[in-house]
C-alpha cells in the first residue's frame, strides 16, 4: 500500500482533529468533509489502514440487532457502492448476499425470530429449506442443516480501499489526512478540550482545536486513559484461513455457520474460513504493551487454537479437505465488555468524541456510524436513537485493564453464539454488588448483571439447579418467576434494587435548574416524589425518573442504574451559570423495595412511623426508624401495587434486611428477583427506558403527557410539546397480550395490523396475572383516533408465525391505579 503523502504540514488550527486512520476515522473525515467543515484533520500513527483495518474479512451484514443498527449497516452498504464512481477507487463491493444455516431447533428458532425482524425493517430476506441452500451453495453438507435464511442484498467488499476511498472524499472535500504523525496527548482546560499535541519524526507539534475524535482503535482505551476518559476496550487474537485457488470456484453468498462459530467468503477464486470461537485470546498479553512500531503487524500463529475451527470447516465444506492453505492469518481486533462499539460524546470531557470499539462489525458499521457522529457533532444530538452504542453507557470500573482481559475472550465468541434471551455473561463477574449480596445468594439467588452490577434475577427452589437453562422456549425459571410474580400481587415481596443510580442536586437554583430540565413540575413540598421525564428540544425521552424534593434547596433523583453516567452528563451539559452542585450518591445507599397488598402490614411490625395513606400517601417519602436503624420509605412503585422504596445508608442495609426477614415469617415475605419486577412492570404498561422509550420517542407518543406540566414556565422540549399536541400524534405506545398463553415475547417481535407489519415490540415479558405474554409497541396512527387505533384486528409474528393479540391504550392491569393507594 503506498502512502498518501509526502511529508505534510502539520496545521496550528482546526475544526477538528479525528486520531486513527481506519476505516472509523476516516468515516468521521469523510463524513465531517461533506457536512462542510473542510477544517478537519485526520493524524494516523503510521499509514491508513496499518491497525485492524487492512486485515478485516469485509462482510456486509445488513440485519442487526435493532431498527437503527440497521439503518446504519444499510447506509453503509449503499455508501460504499456509491464511493467508487465519487473517487474513482475500486471498494470491492458486491452484494452476493448471506446466507445463515442452523444446525439445533434452538438456533431455527432464533435464525426465523431474526427473519421476522428483517421483514419489519423492510430488509430482504427469505427462510429457505435446506435443499435450498445446497442448490445456492452446492460444496455445503447439509446432512443436519435443520433451516437456513437467505438475504440476497447482503455482501462483502475490500476494507482497506473503502478506507483509503473515504480518506480520498474526506480529501476532495476539503480535509487534511496526515500519515506517521503520533498523537501524544489532549489539552484540556476547564473540562473541555482545547487542543492536540502530536509528533511527526521526532518533532512536537500542537493543533489547537474544540473538537477531537478518538478513533483509535485497539490504541483508543490507553489513549483516552492518559486524558481521564473511559473508553473501555482490548484487543483480541481472530483467526482465518485463506486457500490456495480451488478449481471451478465461482461467486457464492457469504456464509455463517454460528453454531461451528464459522463464517466463509469465496473470493477470487479462493476461500475464506473465519472464525468466532467461543473462548478467544486477549491480546497483547498481561503485561506486555503494543510494539511502538506496530505496522500492518501479523500476530503469531497459533494452530492448535485453530484446529478445532478447521475440522469443523472440513465437515461442513468437504472441499477444503484438498485445497491447500495459503495464508494462517491472526490479527488484532478491539470488542467491547457488551459486544457493542462506542459513538459519541464522552462525559468527562466536552469535545472529545468517540469511534471505536467494533467487536468484528467495524466495516460494516464505519459507513454508518461515521455519518451518524458527524451529524451529532454537527447538530449538537444525535440524529436519531443511538443509546445502544453510545459512549455514555461505560461505567469508569469498565476502563480496568484486569476486567477487560477477562471479559472481551467471552465477547469475541458473541457475535455467533445463540443470542438467546435473558443471557448473561459468565466472566468478569461481581465486580459491583449490594452489600446483601452473601445474604441472597445463600437464599437461593441466581444473579444477572447490569453495568458491573450483580442483581439477582430470580431465586432458585431448595435443591434447584442455581444456574440460567437458556432457550427461546420457557427457562427453568419459569414457574419461580411466576411464584414471586404472584406473591407481589396477593401477598408481599421484597427487592434489592441498590444499583438504581442515585444523584442528589442541591444548592441555592437547584429547582429552578430542574424545573428547565424536567417536563413535570419540580416545585413541590419537600417530602414530595415526582414522576418525571427530561426531555431534548425535539421533545425525546432522555431521561426517565423520579425526583423526591429533600428540602428547599436538596433534591434527590432516582434514575436505572444502566443510565446513571448518561443522566450525570445530561444534568451537567444542561447546567448553565446556575449555583447547583450534582453529586454521584448511588453507592452511599442501598434501596430495599417492599411491594404488595401486605407491605404496609409488615413494615408496621418493624417501624414505629405512621404508614397510613393520611401521613404518608403514595408519592411522598417520610424519614423512618426500621429495626434498630434509619432509612428513607418513598411510597412509589414500579410493579404497580401498594409498596415501598427503602433508602437505607450501605452500613444499615444488611441489618434493616434482617429485621424484615424475620418479621417477614408471618406474612409470607417473598424474595423476588429482577425478573419479577419486570413482569409486573410490564402487566401494569410502565414504559422501560431504552426499550419502550428513547430520545427520539415523543413524550406524548409514548403515552406520558400525564407528566409534562405545560403551564409551569419554560422547560427544553416544552415547544416541541407544544407543536405535537397541535399537529397530533403519529403514533401511539400500546399494550398488547396474546390470546394463548404458550408463546413466549421477548423483544423485537413483528407487530401485525389488519394483516400488515406495522412496528416492533419494544419489550416483553410473561404476565402471569393476566395469563399471557404481554408487549409494548408503537402502532403508527396519522389522523386516528385512539377508538380507531384498538378497532384493528393486531398479530405478532413470532419466528414466522403470527399469534393474535389483544391491544389496550390504558394499563390491563389495575387500569385505574386504585391498587397503588391502598
Amino acid at each position: 500500500m503506498t502512502s498518501l503523502n509526502v511529508q505534510k504540514q502539520i496545521p496550528a488550527k482546526a475544526r477538528a482533529v479525528i486520531i486513527g486512520g481506519g476505516v472509523s476515522g476516516c468515516s468521521v473525515a469523510y463524513h465531517l468533509a461533506k457536512l462542510g467543515w473542510t477544517d478537519v484533520v485526520l493524524l494516523e500513527r503510521k499509514q491508513l489502514t496499518s491497525g485492524t483495518t487492512w486485515h478485516a474479512a469485509g462482510l456486509i451484514g445488513q440485519l442487526r440487532a435493532s431498527q437503527n443498527m440497521t439503518r446504519l449497516a444499510k447506509y453503509s452498504a449503499d455508501l460504499y457502492v456509491k464511493l467508487e464512481a465519487e473517487t474513482g477507487i475500486g471498494t470491492g463491493m458486491k452484494q452476493n448476499g448471506s446466507m445463515t444455516v442452523a444446525l439445533t431447533e434452538e438456533r431455527k428458532e432464533e435464525i426465523y425470530r431474526q427473519a421476522s425482524l428483517a421483514r419489519a425493517f423492510n430488509v430482504d430476506v427469505r427462510e429457505i429449506s435446506p435443499e435450498e441452500a445446497k442448490a445456492m451453495y452446492p460444496h455445503l453438507n447439509i446432512g443436519d442443516v435443520k433451516a437456513a435464511v437467505h438475504l440476497p442484498l447482503d455482501g462483502q467488499c475490500d476494507p482497506a480501499n473503502i478506507a483509503m476511498a473515504l480518506a480520498k472524499g474526506a480529501r476532495q472535500n476539503g480535509a487534511t489526512v496526515i500519515e506517521g504523525v503520533k498523537v501524544i496527548e489532549v489539552l484540556t482546560r476547564n473540562g473541555r478540550v482545547t487542543g492536540v499535541v502530536c509528533e511527526q519524526n521526532g518533532e512536537r507539534y500542537t493543533i489547537e482545536t474544540e473538537n477531537v475524535v478518538n478513533c483509535a482503535g485497539m490504541w483508543g482505551r490507553d489513549l483516552a486513559a492518559r486524558s481521564g476518559v473511559t473508553v473501555p476496550l482490548h484487543a483480541c487474537e481472530h483467526f482465518y484461513i485463506v486457500t490456495e485457488p480451488i478449481a471451478g470456484l465461482k461467486q457464492l453468498p457469504v456464509l455463517r455457520v454460528p453454531d461451528e462459530c464459522t463464517y466463509y467468503k469465496e473470493d477470487a477464486g479462493k476461500m475464506l474460513v473465519g472464525a468466532f470461537e467461543l473462548k478467544a485470546k486477549p491480546w497483547p498479553p498481561t503485561g506486555e504493551k503494543i510494539r511502538e512500531d506496530f505496522c500492518f503487524d501479523q500476530l503469531p500463529e497459533d494452530f492448535d487454537h485453530f484446529q478445532p475451527i478447521l475440522e469443523m470447516a472440513i465437515n461442513r465444506m468437504p472441499m477444503l479437505e484438498t485445497a491447500g492453505i495459503h495464508t494462517f492469518f491472526n490479527g488484532p481486533e478491539s470488542f467491547t465488555p457488551d459486544d457493542r462499539y462506542y459513538l459519541g460524546e464522552t462525559p468527562e470531557i466536552k469535545g472529545y468524541w468517540v469511534a471505536a470499539g467494533y467487536n468484528s462489525i467495524g466495516i460494516v458499521s464505519s459507513g454508518g456510524a461515521g455519518m451518524a457522529l458527524a451529524q451529532w457533532m454537527n447538530d449538537g444530538e444525535p440524529p436519531f436513537d443511538l443509546w445502544e452504542v453510545d459512549i455514555r453507557r461505560a461505567q469508569p470500573f469498565q476502563k480496568n485493564r484486569t476486567y477487560l482481559r477477562e471479559r472481551v475472550g467471552e465477547t469475541l465468541g458473541l457475535l455467533y453464539a445463540d443470542h438467546f434471551p435473558y443471557r448473561q455473561m459468565a466472566t468478569a463477574r461481581g465486580v459491583r454488588r449490594s452489600p446483601i449480596h452473601e445474604h441472597l445468594k445463600a437464599r437461593g439467588a441466581v444473579f444477572g448483571e447490569v453495568a458491573g452490577w450483580e442483581r439477582a434475577n430470580w431465586f432458585a427452589k431448595p435443591g434447584q439447579e442455581r444456574e440460567y437453562r437458556y432457550s427461546w422456549q420457557r427457562q427453568n425459571w419459569f414457574d419461580n418467576q411466576r411464584d414471586e410474580h404472584m406473591a407481589v400481587r396477593s401477598g408481599v415481596g421484597l427487592f434489592d434494587m441498590t444499583s438504581f443510580g442515585k444523584i442528589r442536586v442541591e444548592g441555592r437554583d437547584a429547582c429552578a435548574f430542574l424545573n428547565r430540565v424536567c417536563a413535570n413540575q419540580m416545585d413541590v413540598p419537600a417530602g414530595r416524589i415526582v414522576y418525571t421525564q427530561m426531555l431534548n428540544a425535539k421533545g425525546g425521552i432522555e431521561c426517565d425518573l423520579t425526583v423526591t424534593r429533600l428540602s428547599e434547596t436538596a433534591f434527590f433523583l432516582v434514575v436505572p442504574g444502566a443510565t446513571l453516567q448518561r443522566d450525570l452528563a445530561w444534568l451537567r451539559k444542561n447546567l448553565g451559570d446556575e449555583f447547583v452542585v450534582i453529586t454521584d450518591v448511588t453507592a452511599a445507599e442501598s434501596v430495599l423495595c417492599l411491594m404488595g397488598p401486605k407491605s404496609r402490614e409488615l413494615i408496621e411490625k418493624v417501624s414505629p412511623n405512621d404508614f397510613s395513606n393520611t401521613v404518608n400517601p403514595f408519592g411522598t417519602m417520610q424519614e423512618i426508624e426500621i429495626g434498630m436503624g434509619l432509612a428513607r420509605a418513598h411510597r412509589v412503585t414500579y410493579v404497580g401495587e401498594l409498596g415501598w422504596e427503602l433508602y437505607v445508608s450501605a452500613d444499615q442495609t444488611a441489618h434493616v434486611f434482617e429485621a424484615l426477614e424475620e418479621a417477614g415469617a408471618d406474612v409470607g415475605l417473598k424474595l423476588c428477583g429482577l425478573h419479577t419486577l419486570d413482569s409486573c412492570r410490564i402487566e401494569k404498561a410502565f414504559r422501560h427506558f431504552g426499550h419502550d422509550i428513547t430520545d427520539e420517542d415523543h413524550v406524548l407518543e409514548a403515552g406520558l403527557g400525564f407528566a409534562v406540566k405545560l403551564d409551569k414556565g419554560n422547560f427544553i422540549g416544552r415547544d416541541a410539546v407544544l407543536r405535537k399536541k397541535e399537529a397530533g400524534l403519529l403514533r401511539r405506545m400500546v399494550q398488547f397480550r396474546l390470546t394463548k398463553p404458550e408463546p413466549l415475547l421477548f423483544h423485537n417481535e413483528a407487530v401485525v395490523r389488519d394483516g400488515k407489519i406495522v412496528g416492533t415490540v419494544t419489550s416483553g415479558n410473561y404476565g402471569h396475572f393476566l395469563g399471557g405474554a404481554i408487549g409494548m409497541g408503537y402502532v403508527p396512527c396519522e389522523g386516528q383516533t385512539a377508538a380507531d387505533v384498538l378497532a384493528s384486528s393486531y398479530e405478532i409474528e413470532i419466528a414466522g408465525r403470527r399469534v393474535k393479540a389483544e391491544a389496550s391504550l390504558s394499563p390491563m392491569y389495575d387500569p385505574k391505579a386504585e391498587r397503588v393507594r391502598m
